[in-house]
């Protein structure tokens, strides 16, 4: 068994080490603080996803049935955050929203890449719905963090001339690839 014995130190000695941990911790210190910033400004630099810097595209889909998909590719030259789902209005006189498919909600905000993109299903009818008609266009809006609309409306054409939407049409969260939005 080894046992450690003390060797005297001289002042300067001490001194220089105290010195040295303590330059150590501020480089220490300094860094963490660098790193922090690089991520803030990171995750400051991403922006809301908008009208105004995706590409929207909505078309019909063979599975499942009275589906379409919605697809927004970010055009910007920033990540943007695809908060929640979008909100929709079905046809050029809809007064209210669809209604959020809420069993869709992912574990974390779609975050697009410059290219990528994000999805969202949508329910047009169910035999559960009532009312309905064939319209031509759906009207659609971004969210931010907290669900508010954001930016301006979009209207995209909808497929085959028209599409029937009851009162059971809904849509899902934003997700990250269309077999997700289209799962539900």
């Amino acid at each position: 068994m080894r046992i450690a014995t003390r060797r005297p130190v001289s002042r300067a000695s001490a001194s220089s080490m105290v010195v040295a941990a303590a330059a150590l911790a501020l480089v220490g210190v300094q860094a963490a603080g660098q790193t922090a910033v690089a991520a803030t400004n990171k995750a400051a630099s991403a922006v809301t996803c908008t009208t105004a810097n995706t590409k929207l595209t909505v078309t019909e889909v063979s599975r499942p049935l009275n589906h379409l998909l919605l697809k927004a590719t970010n055009t910007g030259t920033k990540p943007c955050y695809a908060y929640s789902a979008p909100d929709l209005r079905a046809g050029a006189d809809a007064q209210a929203v669809m209604a959020w498919a809420d069993e869709t909600t992912p574990q974390a905000v779609v975050t697009l890449a410059p290219g990528q993109s994000a999805y969202a299903g949508i329910l047009t009818y169910s035999p559960d719905g009532e009312g309905g008609a064939a319209e031509k266009t759906l009207g659609v809006l971004f969210t931010d963090r907290n669900a508010n609309a954001t930016g301006t409306e979009k209207t995209l054409n909808l497929p085959n001339g028209g599409v029937f939407f009851n009162s059971s049409a809904t849509v899902t969260y934003w997700q990250d690839n269309a077999a997700d939005a289209l799962a539900w």
